[in-house]
């Protein structure tokens, strides 16, 4: 198919473009050292010039500005801080299948910081595999996480991995969920924590060993939690690591209920539980500094994976348990003690925000309760921050905690908050990456289903002047995922709205009923009703912003999502009474057929939770009955872009190809794009501009200015 011309990116040397997007360098969370005087932060960077992608890290200096240091990682890895002047970097060799530790020293002086000489090898590890490193400095251990089959052990994977690629068949066989998860069939390796003696000598010399302990062999735990589990999945003391694990007595595709669990570092001790077994989904556990205590977040209900997560203390000393933020209507995503363990901080989303929250630690109660009577001082956090999207919050010594910072319009930079102990909040920028900012969105609030204020995203195109006149520029209504998600103030690689607002859109990013940041019961309203009151909500809210910037001109408008928001696109095709006249269509990955999805989706809990039960039970027929946007395939008539990733195993691909099939046999102009190494998400940075390009082209083509009929793909009417 051709459109008749040929699509270009609007570029310039001041024009934020696509591949500027992908190739700007992609700063990680700052790590700070023990002492708190420096930040190890990890930066990739990819080229198309040189078509390879290389990681780095800077080392800069917390309480000063000596020009940061960089670390070229030229064999990748990963970077920790083993002490407050030695770097941990753990490296694999795919020839050997083994992994290195070196040890790298780091010196600081009022003018530099450097490394005054090479790294020197610490110890070595029998697999590539091992990740999520963290150090417990006073005992002299080192933890990990690594994949192992059934055994357990470590050294083993090497001649379990021959054997099961050499196993003469390519079949996987299951007797129970998962079959595939995110991006992988499952196969017969699960992840599990290790520890290891790393400690200096009496020449101070990094002496490592003996071989890494499986601290959860034979038991039934696999931690961190795939898919997306890591160094926030467990937390060290002195003594002994806490985490959280999948209820090993539960089929893991259909529930959503985790345990946390305490093991000593020697191992030596079975894990103890400290949830009470009433609790759906646990996160980020971590321990106290004096190691008496641990809290993390729980959320009640288990099948559900955006109920509200409550913070939990637990106090090993008094074997008390007790919930502390019931009455707060946020959820608490990372948390981490202050230094005299007297305060809670902690990051959490509040109105499209991730924000840094204070909570004074109450006195334990006498006996365990999810309801302790405490007054509000202990029950609501306080805000320390109001924009952008905080995360790798620690506390630092001093009355500091440090943590990195990304807005809409700006990638992660590493920033302190001092005086903590009267409360105060002073920022000051720690310049890790220097990069040009951009203009931000303007929030917009109206009124949406059921009189509820909703709040949303507006980004203005590049070129744009105050008081235009009307109808001058296109504009794309864009829908997020989730559906329990929201359009944050927060950088992104994949859905930029620079991006769209730099090749010269009106970006419309609203946060309707389903939302998360703005109250459980909004983020609840959405279950059972997809295609009901989030969709009040938007076409409210594209009226609103029509109304507030009369320069859009809706008929060049489009409308693009990805998961929910793909299902979002496939329902407004089956709905023209909505009126958003949308001459263009974008869907990733979006859903297609609901009913097939309850059947294959990995995750099962969602689709169970979010239509009211399985595909065949009754109730759940009668909502599929009215929200299944196939049952409304018939009134279809928008050109639609439909883009899906072959590896999506929360969405397979069929529903994108279905799609695409419909939209062929309608006589309806659309394009189908397949990604097949991609998941849910387009990572690799060539698809990436690829995907941009497809996306542009496509708006372009329907609401450019030279978009006449002339110019739109030409698709034969098939008959019946």
């Amino acid at each position: 198919m051709s459109s008749g011309k040929e699509f270009s990116f609007k570029a310039g040397s001041d024009v934020f473009t696509p591949k500027n997007l992908i190739e700007l360098a992609r700063p990680g969370a700052g790590l700070a050292n023990p002492a708190g005087d420096l930040v190890l932060v990890p930066v990739s960077k990819f080229s198309f010039e040189d078509k390879k992608n290389t990681k780095s890290i800077f080392i800069a200096p917390l309480e000063s500005s000596i020009t940061p240091l960089e670390i070229p990682l030229t064999t990748g890895g990963e970077a920790f801080w083993l002490d407050s002047k030695t770097i941990g970097h753990v490296v694999g060799d795919e020839g050997t299948k083994t992994s290195s530790l070196f040890a790298i020293s780091i010196e600081i002086t009022p003018q530099s910081v450097s490394t005054p000489q090479p790294p020197a090898l610490v110890g070595s590890f029998p697999t590539t595999t091992l990740t999520n490193f963290q150090y417990a400095a006073k005992p002299g251990v080192l933890v990990f996480s690594d994949n192992v089959y059934e055994d357990g052990n470590l050294t083993a994977v090497k001649e379990h991995d021959q054997a099961w690629e050499n196993r003469g068949n390519s079949a996987f066989v299951y007797d129970d969920t998962y079959v595939r998860h995110w991006d992988t069939y499952v196969g017969p390796k699960k992840p599990t924590l290790f520890s290891v003696r790393v400690f200096r000598g009496p020449d101070k010399k990094w002496l490592f060993g003996p071989a890494p302990l499986n601290l959860l062999k034979g038991i039934g735990h696999h931690t961190p939690v795939e898919p997306f589990g890591g160094t926030d999945d467990f937390s060290l003391s002195d003594t002994h690591v806490v985490y959280t694990t999948k209820d090993p007595d539960l089929p893991e595709a259909w529930h959503t209920k985790q345990n946390v669990y305490l093991v000593s570092l020697d191992g030596i001790d079975r894990p103890r539980e400290l949830t009470s077994g009433k609790q759906g989904a646990t996160h980020s556990p971590v321990f106290s500094p004096g190691g008496d205590k641990v809290a993390w977040t729980e959320l009640d209900e288990d099948g559900y994976e955006a109920d509200r997560a409550k913070i939990v203390i637990y106090d090993l000393v008094k074997d008390v348990r007790f919930t502390v933020t019931q009455p707060w209507d946020r959820s608490a995503e990372s948390l981490a003690f202050s230094q005299d363990s007297n305060f809670l901080y902690l990051t959490a989303g509040d109105i499209a925000r991730v924000k840094v929250f204070v909570l004074p630690v109450p006195a334990t109660p006498e006996q365990s309760t999810a309801h302790p009577a405490l007054p509000p001082y202990y029950t609501i956090p306080c805000p320390l921050t109001s924009s952008g999207a905080a995360s790798g919050l620690q506390t630092l010594p001093g009355g500091r905690i440090v943590y990195s910072l990304s807005s809409a319009t700006s990638p992660n930079d590493v920033f302190i908050i001092r005086d903590l102990h009267a409360l105060e909040a002073e920022y000051e920028r720690t310049k890790v990456v220097s990069e040009e900012p951009w203009k931000g969105g303007e929030e917009i609030w109206f009124e949406g289903a059921e009189g509820k204020q909703v709040q949303g995203w507006v980004y203005k195109p590049k070129g744009y002047k105050e008081g235009e006149g009307k109808r001058q520029w296109p504009a794309i209504l864009l829908i997020h995922g989730g559906p329990q998600g929201a359009w944050e103030d927060g950088w992104s690689t994949r859905w930029n709205p620079v991006v769209f607002a730099q090749q010269g859109y009106f970006v419309v990013a609203l946060n309707p009923t389903g939302s998360t940041t703005f109250g459980q019961k909004f983020t609840d309203a959405i279950a059972k009703d997809w295609g009901g009151k989030p969709f009040v909500d938007m076409q409210k809210g594209w009226k609103h912003a029509l109304e507030k910037y009369p320069a859009i001109n809706p008929d060049r408008a489009a409308a693009a999502g990805a998961s929910w928001g793909g299902y979002a696109i496939n329902w407004i095709q089956g709905h023209p009474e909505y009126d958003f006249n949308f001459k263009a269509l974008v869907c990733h990955d979006g859903v297609f057929d609901a009913k097939y999805n309850g059947y294959s989706t990995d995750e099962l809990f969602f689709f169970n939770h979010e239509w009211g039960g399985r595909p065949w039970d009754t109730k759940t027929q009668e909502v599929l009955a009215k929200f299944n946007p196939t049952n409304f395939v018939h009134r279809w008539s928008t050109p639609q872009l439909t883009i899906h990733g072959s590896k999506d195993y929360r969405l397979p691909e069929t529903d994108g190809i279905g799609a695409f099939h419909a939209l062929q046999q309608l006589g309806i102009a659309s394009r189908l794009v397949v990604f097949p190494n991609e998941n849910h998400w387009v990572l690799d940075h060539g698809n990436s501009l690829k995907w941009h390009h497809e996306v542009f082209r496509w708006l372009d083509l329907y609401t450019g200015k030279g978009s006449a009929e002339s110019d739109k793909i030409e698709v034969v009417q098939l008959k019946n």
